[in-house]
């Protein structure tokens, strides 16, 4: 996943009290200040490294 903080270049309509944005891919997320994002990439990124375990299917082989 491509994730970016980016300053919006236009402050106009709904998007103007959020400057800053997290892309990600296609997904973009605002955000008031340049220290929300960065946290929010931070905490996005720990948690994309962090492991996770796959289910266990517990199969039954009936005789």
């Amino acid at each position: 996943m491509k994730i970016a903080i980016t300053e919006s270049k236009t402050f106009a309509g709904k998007n103007s009290r959020y400057p800053w944005q997290v892309r990600m891919d296609q997904h973009v997320v605002s955000f008031r200040s340049e220290a929300q994002a960065c946290a929010f990439v931070e905490t996005l990124q720990a948690r994309l490294r962090a492991p996770h375990a796959l289910p266990v299917r517990n199969r039954q082989r009936s005789a």
